[in-house]
């Protein structure tokens, strides 16, 4: 009996002794849990987020690469359309090249030198009133100045006023055959004969531009433009030749795109390009 009593007794003391150590330590167990069980969420929320981000992101993505490759196949499309255009169209471009080329000359040279112009105009007016005024008479005639030739005579081509033109083109390599100018003289000279249907004139003219002003940048244009009016003239065999050698010389240059066309047409197959 004494010794039940003596275990009970310890047993009390012992639990007495170790209760509140063992209450401290679940404490800080269960608040660890809760610190835990917290993370756990925001881990939790953090995959969802990141979920649905990439969610967007792969929508995105998605609707990106649609649209390049709409993107494409438009402007396949659009290339397939030009091109059935280009080949509809390429009859008609020799007939307008003379005159887009002369239109761009034209605008070249007004912008480049209105003002040297201006001011060659008021320096001749300023010569012809002192000679008047020293000699009592009218002076002699004179040519104009080169750039005012050659723009007189352009504006003419670009109007159509052949014979004008044809007259102006002549005076300007009769009074300034060295100029940087003279080769694209000449070779209106020739397309105003082509314009005017006088080809065999035109072959003529052309030849001129090719053997005075090989370094004209108007040599492959005129070269292209004899082989088109030996054609018109029938001699096929030498336009042949003439748009052979054209693109052969100059293999990159747009007369060699129009002077294959033309030797489509006349049913023989483009020269390779020299080595």
């Amino acid at each position: 009996m004494k010794t039940r009593i003596l275990l009970f007794g310890f047993s009390v003391l012992l639990a007495v002794a170790v209760t509140p150590h063992a209450w401290g330590v679940a404490k800080e167990i269960i608040q660890l849990q809760a610190q835990v069980q917290a993370l756990q969420d925001q881990m939790t929320q953090m995959r969802q987020s990141f979920d649905e981000r990439m969610g967007v992101m792969r929508n995105l993505v998605e609707q990106s690469t649609d649209n390049v490759n709409k993107m494409n196949t438009a402007v396949a499309n659009l290339e397939k359309r030009l091109s059935e255009q280009n080949a509809d169209t390429a009859g008609k471009v020799e007939d307008v090249s003379g005159q887009v080329q002369a239109l761009h000359d034209s605008i070249d040279e007004l912008k480049s030198r209105l003002a040297k112009i201006s001011q060659q105009l008021d320096d001749m007016n300023a010569s012809k009133e002192n000679l008047g005024a020293a000699t009592g008479a009218p002076p002699p005639a004179q040519a104009p100045p080169p750039d005012v030739l050659y723009n007189n005579a352009l504006r003419d081509f670009t109007a159509a006023r052949y014979p004008l033109s044809g007259q102006e083109f002549a005076d300007y390599l009769k009074y300034y055959p060295g100029t940087d100018k003279a080769g694209n003289a000449q070779f209106y000279l020739g397309d105003i004969a082509y314009k005017q249907g006088d080809y065999a004139q035109a072959v003529k003219e052309y030849d001129k531009v090719l053997e005075r002003y090989p370094g004209s940048n108007k040599a492959a244009a005129a070269q292209l433009k004899k082989g088109y009016a030996l054609a018109e003239l029938g001699q096929k065999a030498a336009a042949v030749k003439e748009l052979q050698s054209l693109v052969a010389r100059y293999p990159r240059s747009p007369e060699a795109t129009q002077a294959r066309d033309r030797l489509r047409k006349l049913g023989v197959a483009p020269a390779r390009a020299r080595g």
